[in-house]
């Protein structure tokens, strides 16, 4: 990267800004501009970090007209603004199909309005055979972002997509509950024991978005290859971490939660290409006149798998302890108890 270029987080006062900004201050990066809503978390964020090329703007992404200004000079965008509780989403679909799908409409516009050389938007394996709205407002942005790299590509601007498992510990997620229930010697709160998810640390979901910003061409989409554990296995890794012997208490899948989350479609695993660590997945940038392509030795879907938390590494109690250890958040709830904000 050239000296003085200038990165944008939307919605960067969560998890995954906060990351961002620990690996790019010390970096030649010369700007690095907050967007979101959450005056108090930037002020939070301005205190903590004290460093001018920090600078923070109020808005939100569903309003275009918040968008324009922020853009100016911009030549980085990631964006991480979205509503991701599957419940709350499944509760108030309205609200996510217009922060997650709308709202990166407005950003991709603002950003090729204003120049950006590159846009990288935040997906998750939920997005893949949706079946929530919290997923299906994903799919669609993804759908928003590859329609829109047919047309910005023209313009020097790239927009690329990456699609993620659960980041462990991240706000919201379950490690900061069990944390908090096995350090108040509460029951478990567990969903289905047998439940597989991807399991993702904060520093790979960086690691991610840097691969797709620094490999991708316009309309790829990148995932990271990731072990998976059940529900159970996490459990009992945290349990054993804590030294705590608390009982489980099984309440039942929530609104819209899937038995196995998918990374890839079999659709897609056609045309995905290994890059060892990663998945590239091409656009399919065919236009609509389908008799004038033809091509040659490509299997039929039904000898296809895709990729799933069902058919991926599974990590045992041992392995899961052996990750979660390495979890910032981990170490500081084991030396000072729970922080309670889901920060790694």
């Amino acid at each position: 990267m050239v000296t003085e270029n200038t990165l944008l987080i939307t919605g960067g006062t969560g998890t995954f800004g906060n990351a961002v900004l620990r690996r790019f201050l010390e970096t030649d990066i010369g700007e690095i501009r907050i967007f979101s809503r959450d005056e108090k978390k930037q002020h939070d964020m301005r205190l903590t970090y004290n460093n001018r090329k920090l600078k923070f703007y109020i808005g939100d992404v569903r309003r275009r007209e918040s968008l324009l200004d922020v853009m100016v000079g911009v030549d980085y965008v990631f964006h991480a603004a979205a509503l991701k509780q599957v419940p709350s989403c499944e509760f108030y679909p309205m609200e996510a199909l217009l922060t997650n799908a709308v709202g990166t409409e407005n950003v991709m516009n603002a950003a090729s309005t204003a120049g950006v050389k590159s846009v990288v938007v935040l997906s998750t394996d939920k997005a893949a055979y949706p079946i929530n709205a919290m997923g299906i407002s994903k799919a669609m942005m993804e759908k928003l972002a590859v329609a829109k790299s047919r047309v910005v590509s023209n313009r020097d601007c790239t927009v690329n997509i990456t699609r993620y498992g659960n980041v462990m510990a991240s706000r919201g997620s379950v490690i900061p509950l069990f944390v908090e229930q096995i350090q108040t010697g509460k029951p478990l709160t567990v969903t289905d024991p047998g439940m597989t998810r991807f399991m993702m640390s904060i520093d790979d979901a960086v690691d991610l978005v840097l691969y797709a910003f620094q490999h991708g061409e316009s309309g790829d989409l990148f995932v990271q290859k990731a072990p998976a554990a059940t529900i159970e296995t996490l459990a009992l890794a945290l349990k054993q971490i804590f030294d705590s012997d608390v009982p489980f208490d099984i309440i039942g899948t929530r609104h819209g939660e899937k038995q196995f989350e998918t990374l890839l479609t079999r659709e897609e695993m056609i045309r995905t290409q290994d890059q060892g660590d990663y998945y590239r997945v091409p656009a399919d940038n065919r236009d609509l006149n389908y008799d004038a392509y033809y091509f040659e030795g490509i299997p039929p879907l039904a000898q296809q798998e895709d990729y799933n938390s069902d058919n991926t590494h599974r990590l045992s109690v041992d392995e899961m302890t052996e990750m979660l250890l390495k979890l910032t958040y981990i170490q500081r709830a084991l030396t000072n108890g729970s922080e309670g904000n889901g920060l790694v």
